[in-house]
């Protein structure tokens, strides 16, 4: 895979057109107190939120570990990672969880071995600026997603809870001209139609807004920011097909965003930027990964996969 065209350039942007794999309409995200996320342009144009860049980061990292086998998708094994105990038994990983290796599973448990190591790791620099390059280091070290999908230590005794990284990979969908499609439904209870609903009974009939319109998935991977970290040609060539991966991956198998929004991509993901470079296909990176893991290898934690035990 040729790499070259990425040289000296701050960012890959990429886009794919989107549909609904059956019929015409999609349910998009909501929020508490807000629901769906409407907006309009400077000339009218009627936009609305699909999938948040906090809901994208979750699903690239879904795509990546393979449920039925407790374990990274083939193509990743050999990557580091934490993986969460708890009597024994798998409970999460720094994988699946939302906030990597910030999660009060790894960092809050009463088996502290792996946070004191943690400490004596990343606690020197309790004072002046945060050495960026030590702490990706450690971070590549433990769990590589962090160094794609972004970390908040917020721990006083690491380095006063100033230990960040943002988002490096970063992607979100979004539709445009869209129209409601309002339907509804009910909650029929054909044993007492008229019980009180407040506890579960009876039938119960509600509203339900869809969508219609114009579907994109937009990726953005910082090429500035993963030179940033200092960490060696093999380290930065594994992260960059590592986040082309996760945005093929997704793509082809994680666009069921919920049961009314489950979506197809329409054509050939596009890089708007660099002009000149084409992904490479799923396959051509998967072939490549083994040896680009390996390549990279001696960064990672031995074993490479890190054992917290959670105790409460």
């Amino acid at each position: 895979m040729d790499l070259d065209k990425l040289k000296g350039q701050s960012r890959l942007l990429v886009e794919v057109n989107l549909k609904p794999l059956q019929g015409t309409r999609f349910q998009p995200t909501g929020f508490p107190d807000l629901g769906a996320a409407t907006y309009q342009l400077v000339d009218s144009t009627q936009m609305l939120l699909v999938e948040s860049a906090q809901s994208m980061a979750n699903r690239m990292e879904a795509v990546c570990w393979d449920e039925s086998k407790n374990d990274w998708a083939a193509p990743l094994k050999g990557l580091p990672y934490i993986n969460v105990l708890k009597d024994g038994k798998p409970l999460t990983n720094s994988i699946l969880e939302s906030h990597r290796i910030n999660s009060p599973y790894i960092l809050e448990s009463k088996d502290t071995k792996f946070y004191t190591q943690l400490k004596e790791e990343l606690g020197v620099m309790k004072t002046g600026r945060v050495d960026l390059q030590l702490l990706a280091k450690s971070l590549l070290k433990y769990d590589i997603n962090s160094l794609l999908h972004g970390i908040f230590l917020a721990k006083k005794d690491l380095a006063g809870g100033r230990l960040r990284l943002p988002r490096a990979l970063s992607g979100f969908v979004e539709s445009k001209n869209v129209n409601v499609a309002p339907s509804g439904g009910v909650k029929k209870d054909e044993v007492n139609p008229k019980g009180d609903t407040d506890k579960g009974y009876g039938h119960v009939i509600f509203p339900r807004d869809e969508y219609t319109g114009e579907i994109t998935a937009f990726f953005n991977l910082d090429l500035a920011q993963i030179r940033g970290y200092r960490l060696g040609k093999d380290v930065e060539d594994l992260l960059i097909i590592l986040a082309i991966y996760k945005i093929r991956k997704v793509l082809q198998d994680g666009l069921r965003f919920r049961t009314a929004c489950d979506l197809e991509t329409v054509g050939d993901p596009v890089v708007k930027r660099p002009t000149g470079f084409s992904l490479p296909s799923l396959n051509d990176i998967e072939a490549n990964l083994p040896d680009l893991i390996d390549r990279a290898s001696s960064n990672f934690a031995e074993p490479r996969v890190t054992t917290v035990t959670y105790i409460e």
